[in-house]
């Protein structure tokens, strides 16, 4: 289906008017009047796009500025910003495979920050044996902080049970927890600690919960210095300037929608009757189901939601999102047809 304007907690399909629990705008930035217009102000300073080379001999401060900030924010030695987290993921991991490392994914990892020869990380539920051997090499680990189809942070206790003899490199992509899910919206990256860990990197789009155009990849110093000599990161265009800007701009905003945002989820959760047919986090603002109908059995009740087919998934995806910008009615009829379906 096609839409003409941006879809809110509200969509119109076929002049029919239905509420919207799908999508990635989490914290409702996309569409607050507040952000937008903070970014009108910075598109005037800025303008509507900066198309040039981070290497130019003419630079702008604004990403040097906006990296300082995510990166003490983060609690992350440094950071780069990009133009997609599709760029972030695939420009580290293509830098991070012309050394002859091994790479290991966990299940259900993103396409974007997956190896050309991954392996999986288990094997019939067993860690790969390539982890628990003697040799000693240098291995990739890729993982996302919240897996598609899962609602809670991923374990990192698979790290004790790998051979001492390995030097970990640990990839992390945090699009879907990054502004809602740790301290403060920060993600999961600064809770990741285990002497395993040669190297801890964070790759991110910023245009999920965020709702920024742009990625963002963190890490120590030295890898983060490596990769603004790449060649593909010379060559492309950075973000859009006027975005970072209304960011830093906009810290206040983003703290009163984080709050509203957990505000919905203490309502809507008090209202939805446990069932086994959906797997939903308390703290987490994405329901997933497994009732292959739920789709249609939603909208015949007014309600859309996101569901489509994903690569690295058999069947469709149902996916129910909650923002911070539903309201209290919205969140009770759905929490109504969810308990009438699965009664």
């Amino acid at each position: 289906m096609m839409l003409k304007c941006f879809p809110d907690r509200k969509i119109t399909i076929d002049n029919q008017q239905f509420l919207y629990f799908g999508g990635t705008s989490y914290l409702g930035i996309a569409t607050h009047k507040g952000f937008q217009k903070n970014l009108f102000k910075s598109i005037k300073k800025w303008g509507t796009f900066y198309g040039s080379s981070r290497n130019s001999n003419i630079k702008l401060t604004i990403y040097n500025k906006f990296e300082s900030f995510f990166s003490k924010q983060i609690e992350s030695e440094d950071s780069l910003v990009v133009s997609s987290g599709t760029m972030a993921g695939r420009l580290t991991v293509d830098f991070l495979a012309r050394k002859n490392t091994s790479f290991y994914h966990y299940p259900k990892t993103h396409p974007s920050v997956l190896g050309k020869n991954s392996k999986p990380l288990y094997i019939d539920g067993k860690l790969h044996p390539n982890l628990v051997n003697q040799t000693t090499e240098e291995i990739v680990i890729t993982t996302d902080a919240v897996l598609a189809l899962e609602v809670l942070p991923t374990s990192f206790t698979f790290l004790n049970d790998i051979s001492d003899t390995k030097k970990i490199t640990l990839l992390i992509d945090e699009s879907h927890s990054l502004g809602i899910v740790g301290k403060n919206g920060n993600g999961i990256f600064s809770f990741i600690s285990d002497k395993k860990i040669h190297r801890k990197i964070m790759v991110s789009s910023l245009g999920k919960g965020l709702g920024l155009s742009g990625g963002i990849i963190a890490s120590d110093a030295t890898f983060i210095n490596k990769i603004k000599s790449e060649t593909l990161f010379i060559s492309a265009s950075g973000a859009n300037p006027a975005y970072l800007e209304t960011y830093l701009k906009t810290k206040k905003i983003y703290t009163k929608q984080q709050q509203k945002l957990k505000t919905n989820l203490t309502y809507f959760y008090s209202k939805l009757k446990p069932t086994k047919q959906l797997f939903f986090n308390e703290r987490y603002p994405v329901i997933y189901s497994t009732e292959t109908e739920i789709y249609q059995k939603l909208k015949e009740q007014g309600i859309v939601i996101s569901n489509f087919k994903y690569p690295n998934y058999k069947g469709k995806m149902s996916r129910i999102v909650l923002t911070a910008n539903h309201k209290k009615k919205d969140l009770d009829k759905l929490a109504k047809v969810l308990n009438i379906i699965f009664c």
